[in-house]
């Protein structure tokens, strides 16, 4: 009785909120149970719909009169049914029974087990078919849910509140639910989608982040992106990585013979799924997949599970079997959240390899319509493929009233005064108001969260205010800051101050002006962390980061000229002072230890500084080009994607002049290459090569030299293609020319997998090279090889290694351990 009122209701709803022809109704099991993603469509077409989580569905007809339903569900028998349609809406409720399997009618060959016959047909036939889905044109639709369970109410002393109001009073609920209307195009390689309407629960104004690219997944190809490259059951190397059973066929509606092959890892910590894959005898054709892959193997790390469904449709005319639907669940868990969630696709209206213009495929691989989010309910009650469950209609209307009273300044005044209440956690990190309405913060910085020490000015924290105002409309965005830094040892109180505004958010015109006085590391990308070095120093005597003073003013400038292509200006007046040790504060006093002076080249000299007191102008012009950026087209910013097929180029040029001593006028031509890609399924490669010159530079100060990131604390936390693992910080530093190369093979468990034991372990291993070559100095070289992905459960960044380096004939090993995400 229960379930009849609740079909009534839904029936009531669909027709209320549609005037166009529906056949409505929902799908169960024989035993009741009820079956979302089931395939619905009229009988020779290729369109249709689906049903949703609760097994509803509403299918879209053009006039009255006879029609051929047909309902079709991975594991249960296809089945038709015909009516008669005399009035709308058409009540239409279908049970499915389970699939009936039969190995009669395979030979089954003693020496070959009879799924791998199926497999090896369906790889020979895999290039053919990717050949003929590599162009087409179609329709798309995407719905996205996510849910939260018993989400706690506070994370690192901040008030989660109630996520716009999708909780209940469990703290559960819906926190995203959004759908989006498109038309998509792929030829070969290239791809491009236009939004044509776009909804997001609670925010009218708000652009769905479901596009078909994020989804555009084929197991036609090698491997499948999502999150990792995952080897597809019918790859080229798929033997090496799966176990096959045939668990039986069957005939579908159209009497095609579909074999039923359940999936098996070989090691089941690989990049490879589980489940089940339907193959069409004698096309050899996918029918459909059901698959999963845990988040550690796909390396999405909040994810626990990820289920992977597809269901496909023949076309007779084009003789192919085409993807319908898609649909992506997940749970997920991290750090106390925990839930689930969806992402249904569904593709209509195929036109395979149509013509295209020259200029139809570009750069812009995603674009809006004009007001694509301002489509009313009764727009997407007509056209929505799945219908909506009683909980998303819910959370759609509950989500929509609230955020107008949600966006109202009392309401937000209301939030604010709760947040910004000063806490016993503001004295250690620091205390921010925000002005949510007006969309402005503030923030004072605690000096206790920046606190460190070195043997220049021995312990030392920093005082500091920022304001930010930003103006989402027009992706504007002004930032004022000041910080007043202070020395207990050497007694000096160091001010500075910035203002930056960014004046849109898609070519991203940034310009800051700064100026003040403070004490920088020689090499200016700082490759020694201020804790690193603290914990350096006071524990082992070991004072690593050398400084000097600086008072300054610069201005920098930066745009994205044209697509792929940044520019960034800064020009500057620099007075350089040297600094000395104040200090010779330890933990632990070592008499073997001591420190070392100030003077990087120096060591043992306490007396001399490196450099002189001058002061100079500086300008620098860098460019980074992006070979084959792509980008999305939201109507409130740019997104850039990187294209890993290509490198990414930098060139730049630097200059000293109008300095108080002339012999420190200098300029610096150099040039960068790096790129990080894929290997198919043996792991993925990264390089980064740099080379730059010196004219005029031989008397240059120590502070223009062209550093190289070194390390001498055996840790590295990230950055394994900048920086060196056993290289002296300033020992190589040159005002001449130099050539530096760094490159890693990362095989991502392709090799170690393989290995009994060592495959449990989910470890990877890592080779690696670097070479270092100046005019004045011999080639200095590095070596090692790491295991990675060492850690627990889905907490795997650790990183151990052996390194040895050569230079001037002279070896050198160590151990390093890092961090890698």
């Amino acid at each position: 009785m229960q379930s009849r009122l609740v079909h009534c209701i839904f029936f009531l709803l669909a027709s209320i909120s549609s005037i166009h022809a529906q056949i409505i109704g929902s799908v169960t099991s024989i035993d009741g149970k009820t079956l979302p993603f089931v395939n619905i469509y009229i009988e020779k077409t290729v369109n249709g719909t689906t049903t949703n989580e609760n097994g509803e569905y509403r299918l879209e007809v053009t006039s009255k009169g006879k029609y051929v339903i047909v309902f079709k569900y991975l594991g249960y028998e296809t089945k038709k049914v015909d009516i008669n349609i005399a009035r709308f809406p058409y009540a239409l409720n279908v049970a499915l029974k389970e699939q009936t399997l039969s190995l009669d009618e395979i030979t089954v060959n003693a020496e070959e087990n009879p799924a791998d016959r199926v497999i090896r047909k369906a790889m020979a036939k895999r290039k053919e078919y990717k050949e003929k889905l590599n162009a087409f044109r179609a329709n798309f639709y995407s719905k996205g849910l996510i849910r939260i369970q018993d989400a706690p109410e506070r994370f690192f002393g901040q008030d989660l509140g109630d996520f716009g109001g999708g909780l209940d009073s469990t703290r559960s609920g819906i926190i995203y639910l959004s759908e989006t209307l498109s038309e998509i195009a792929k030829n070969k390689g290239q791809f491009k989608e236009k939004i044509l309407a776009s909804k997001v629960s609670g925010d009218d104004n708000g652009f769905s982040f479901n596009n078909a690219l994020d989804v555009n997944f084929s197991l036609y190809e090698n491997t499948v992106t999502l999150g990792n490259e995952l080897i597809s059951p019918i790859a080229n190397s798929a033997f090496s990585y799966y176990r096959y059973t045939l668990e039986g066929t069957f005939y579908d509606e159209n009497n095609w013979l579909i074999n039923k092959i359940r999936v098996t890892p070989k090691r089941p910590n690989e990049r490879v799924f589980s489940g089940e894959i339907f193959i069409v005898e004698d096309s050899w054709a996918i029918y459909g997949i059901n698959l999963s892959i845990t988040g550690e193997q796909a390396k999405i790390l909040p994810a626990d599970t990820i289920y992977l469904k597809q269901n496909f449709n023949f076309n007779p005319k084009e003789k192919v079997w085409l993807k319908r639907l898609q649909r992506i669940d997940f749970q997920y868990s991290l750090f106390g959240f925990k839930g689930n969630g969806h992402f249904t696709a569904g593709y209509t209206d195929y036109v395979l390899q149509p013509e295209f213009t020259k200029r139809e495929f570009g750069s812009e691989i995603l674009a809006f319509e004009e007001k694509a989010n301002e489509k009313d309910t009764l727009f997407w009650n007509t056209i929505r493929p799945v219908p909506l469950t009683s909980e998303e209609n819910t959370d759609y209307q509950k989500k929509d009233s609230l955020q107008i009273i949600r966006k109202s300044q009392k309401y937000l005044d209301s939030v604010d005064a709760k947040g910004n209440k000063l806490t016993l956690s503001s004295l250690f990190f620091g205390y921010t108001h925000n002005n949510t309405f007006k969309d402005k913060s503030y923030t004072v910085s605690s000096p206790l969260a920046n606190l460190s020490f070195n043997t220049v000015q021995g312990y030392r924290g920093s005082f500091g205010f920022n304001y930010i105002k930003r103006n989402k409309e027009k992706g504007t965005r002004l930032t004022l800051n000041t910080e007043w830094d202070y020395g207990l040892s050497d007694k000096r109180l160091r001010p500075k101050a910035s203002a930056a505004y960014r004046f849109d958010n898609f070519s991203r015109p940034f310009l800051k002006l700064s100026g003040g006085n403070e004490v920088l590391q020689f090499n200016n990308t700082n490759p020694i962390t201020p804790f690193g070095n603290s914990l350096a120093s006071l524990l082992f005597e070991n004072n690593f980061a050398k400084f000097y003073e600086r008072n300054f003013a610069e201005a920098l400038y930066s745009q994205e000229v044209v697509n792929g292509i940044y520019l960034f200006l800064n020009f500057g007046y620099e007075e350089r002072k040297p600094v000395f040790n104040s200090t010779d504060y330890v933990f632990i006093n070592d008499e073997n230890e001591s420190y070392s002076s100030n003077n990087p080249l120096a060591p043992q000299d306490f007396e001399n500084a490196v450099i002189a007191t001058h002061s100079i102008l500086k300008f620098s012009m860098n460019t980074r080009i992006r070979f084959g950026q792509k980008f999305l087209n939201y109507p409130d910013g740019k997104f850039n994607l990187n294209d890993e097929r290509f490198p990414t180029l930098y060139l730049g040029y630097e200059t000293g002049l109008v300095g108080s001593n002339s012999n420190n006028n200098f300029h610096q031509f150099k040039i960068r290459l790096n790129q990080d890609f894929t290997v198919g399924n043996k792991g993925r490669f990264a390089y980064n090569i740099r080379a730059g010159t010196f004219i005029e530079g031989e008397d240059i100060s120590f502070v223009d030299f062209q550093h190289f990131n070194g390390n001498r604390t055996r840790i590295t936390r990230g950055g394994y293609q900048n920086a060196f693992f056993l290289l002296p910080y300033y020992d190589l530093s040159t005002n001449e020319n130099y050539f530096e190369a760094h490159a890693q093979h990362n095989f991502q468990g392709y090799l170690l997998g393989k290995l009994p034991l060592l495959n449990n372990l989910g470890w990877h291993l890592i080779l690696n090279g670097k070479l270092l070559s100046t005019t004045s100095n011999s080639l200095y070289g590095e070596w090692g090889i790491s295991l990675g992905n060492i850690g627990w459960k889905k907490f795997r960044f650790l990183r151990v290694g052996f390194v040895q380096s050569h230079f001037e004939g002279e070896t050198e090993s160590g151990l390093n351990l890092g961090v890698q995400f």
